[in-house]
């Protein structure tokens, strides 16, 4: 059902910033207030209280992004506190944020290796994605996995790369123990 909200307004949002011409500026405002969210934890818990009325709630959310963020946005929040969608409102912008990502070109990437990666290695993944893909450029997020022993996994979305040692290695003992002698 949370997808479901977030899908929702997330492509609402999404679509609204499009006709009005505004997506970049959309996502900066949209970055710019889940961050404000994700570091204060304790303005979702007030957000997501059922003992704090809605109409306080709707206060708090003017009084700290007023004048900051545009009437697109505050309208959002406003709407999804009316509707007790508050506690979505991190995962809406998360779909906007993906779908501005997936609009402008711009993939969204995870790098597992067994060790920390040179800068020239990064960027020649970077270089490769950018080659064998659609997209323009990438986000990469770079995880340090010792268990894999060597080579890489690369995510993109749904899809998968593996060629880590730890993998073929299993692929390797699977051949040898289906074996018959």
């Amino acid at each position: 059902m949370a997808k479901l909200v977030a899908d929702t307004y997330g492509q609402a949002l999404f679509e609204l910033a499009l006709k009005s011409n505004a997506l970049d500026a959309v996502a900066d405002e949209v970055a710019f207030v889940r961050t404000i969210i994700l570091e204060n934890k304790e303005l979702l818990t007030i957000l997501t209280h059922p003992k704090i009325g809605t109409q306080e709630k709707i206060n708090v959310v003017e009084n700290i992004f007023k004048g900051k963020v545009s009437d697109m946005i505050m309208g959002l929040m406003v709407t999804m506190i009316d509707k007790s969608r508050a506690g979505s409102i991190v995962k809406v912008f998360d779909y906007f944020l993906e779908s501005a990502d997936e609009y402008r070109l711009i993939g969204h990437a995870d790098v597992i290796s067994a060790m920390e990666l040179t800068q020239d290695f990064k960027e020649k993944i970077n270089a490769k994605l950018i080659a064998t893909t659609k997209y323009k450029s990438f986000k990469i997020k770079y995880t340090v996995d010792e268990d894999i022993i060597g080579g890489l996994i690369i995510r993109i979305g749904d899809r998968v790369v593996d060629s880590s040692v730890r993998t073929k290695l299993d692929k390797i003992s699977k051949e040898l123990l289906s074996v018959n002698v």
